[in-house]
């Protein structure tokens, strides 16, 4: 209350030293004085409010950058120091939400496909997608592209297909036409079980035998997705390599990725002259030593583009931590889920303060939340997976769905800030959690989140001139300009 008050009296002095100004000027009675000219917005100015009553709105406050000096706090943007260029913002397209999306009546799905991932001023213009390899723990069932009855092989992969996923691959041709740029990252859950030391889509290890025969598995993969036009940019060898407790799931040691890394996967890229990029680990910040193993070896290294990160445990710091250690390699962020059971306010807070702010400060150069869409059961899943995430859409029937937190929290980034944007320098100042970019078109935009639970005023300052805003306590902006 005391900041909207010392706001409103520095406007009010303003105006008021401008009319001692006019009264004190010689000769005002008899000299016309110019009409004052309107102010020209120069900013635009998005918001989300932790109670939800405004979601992802254009707001109407003219904003205009001045040289007035004023008591507030500067968050500063420098564009001359840059950082990582951007891949993209988005979800991981599921089996579960391809198969509700899939449900929608023709026109619904494809108003809802242009809003997720078109380019119009009513779309929030997705530009990443991750999905699985095979089965994850969020499809109706558990397969992978090669089971085969219990005690059987195939080590020619003769009877690989992709025919199980068919549901998410038409989802993904219609999502191409609309952006045939998109980026899609892939990952397993799995492997065939007749490949692994348990013969489970629980847990179990990959067995040494078949990790030529693995390699080839994904060799397959990249292959005939690219035959069906679904270009696979990178690939991670484990979803969670040190969760063997989920349904599909593997246990893979930092030892036994860059074995497999650098032994065969590697290996049979090269020797097919697939470029898809490989990264390392996909999963929780807690073991950044994992992906510096798995970079240290020297074997490894040359094949491996980056690694890639979940926040279910450890601090986002750690990509910073990996970075330092291999500044030549890339970071990625890949999930993190919203719950069932969780408050909008404080999802939207936390997300932001840390799966879009945090990455992004932390050098990575996509941020990705989990399932995009579930139905109002949380459902498609395995059993034993997971029955509380919560899709950014729920499809609630054939003509309807719901948007939920996990929309807004990647739409106040993906819909302003493009692949191919660098990040630039933005200071962290007290609650307001920030970070800025640059467009290749040439824009600012700074996402800022008020982690406190007062409203506050603050300048943005650019270029030697400001403008000054306020946001309420866990709410959400993204300027442009």
């Amino acid at each position: 209350m005391t900041h909207k008050l010392s706001f409103k009296l520095y406007i009010l002095a303003s105006l008021f030293g401008g009319l001692l100004s006019c009264s004190n000027s010689s000769d005002s009675s008899s000299s016309p004085q110019p009409s004052p000219q309107p102010v020209t917005n120069e900013v635009d100015f998005w918001l989300t409010k932790a109670d939800g009553s405004v979601k992802l709105e254009k707001q109407n406050t003219i904003l205009a950058f001045n040289t007035a000096y004023n008591v507030y706090s500067n968050i500063e943007v420098n564009a001359a120091q840059t950082y990582q260029s951007i891949d993209g913002f988005g979800y991981t397209l599921t089996g579960g939400s391809a198969e509700v999306i899939n449900q929608l009546i023709p026109s619904k799905k494809q108003q809802l496909l242009q809003e997720l991932f078109g380019s119009s001023a009513s779309s929030i213009s997705v530009n990443y997608l991750r999905i699985s390899i095979g089965a994850s723990d969020l499809n109706g069932t558990v397969f992978s592209y090669n089971d085969l009855p219990a005690g059987q092989t195939d080590v020619t992969l003769a009877n690989f297909s992709l025919t199980p996923d068919n549901q998410l691959i038409l989802l993904l041709k219609e999502i191409l036409l609309i952006n045939p740029n998109i980026k899609i990252m892939a990952t397993p859950w799995s492997p065939p079980t007749w490949m692994k030391t348990n013969g489970s889509s629980i847990g179990g290890s990959l067995l040494p035998q078949y990790y030529s025969v693995y390699a080839q598995y994904f060799v397959k993969y990249i292959q005939q997705m690219g035959a069906q036009g679904i270009t696979i940019d990178a690939i991670t060898p484990q979803n969670e390599p040190l969760h063997p407790g989920n349904n599909p799931s593997m246990y893979m040691t930092a030892l036994e990725q860059a074995d497999f890394i650098k032994n065969h996967l590697g290996p049979a890229f090269q020797s097919n002259g697939i470029t898809t990029k490989i990264v390392a680990y996909d999963h929780n910040c807690d073991q950044p030593q994992y992906p510096i193993t798995v970079l240290s070896d020297a074997g490894a290294n040359p094949f491996v583009d980056g690694s890639a990160f979940h926040l279910y445990a450890g601090d986002i710091s750690a990509l910073s931590s990996v970075h330092s250690a291999y500044p030549t390699k890339n970071v990625y962020f890949t999930e993190q889920w919203t719950s069932s059971t969780g408050d909008f306010g404080g999802d939207l807070k936390w997300h932001l303060k840390n799966v879009i702010i945090g990455s992004m400060r932390n050098w990575s150069k996509n941020a990705l939340e989990w399932n995009l869409a579930n139905n109002a059961s949380f459902g498609p899943h395995t059993p034993g997976g997971c029955t509380m995430c919560k899709g950014a859409l729920t499809v609630v029937s054939s003509e309807n769905f719901e948007r939920n937190v996990a929309y807004y929290i990647i739409a106040h980034a993906s819909k302003f800030v493009p692949a191919g944007s660098v990040r630039i320098a933005s200071n962290q100042v007290g609650n307001l959690n920030n970070v800025a970019f640059k467009t290749p078109a040439g824009k600012i935009v700074v996402i800022v989140e008020n982690d406190g639970a007062s409203s506050e005023i603050f300048n943005v300052k650019y270029n030697g001139k400001w403008f000054t805003t306020n946001l309420d306590g866990g709410s959400v902006a993204t300027f442009v300009f």
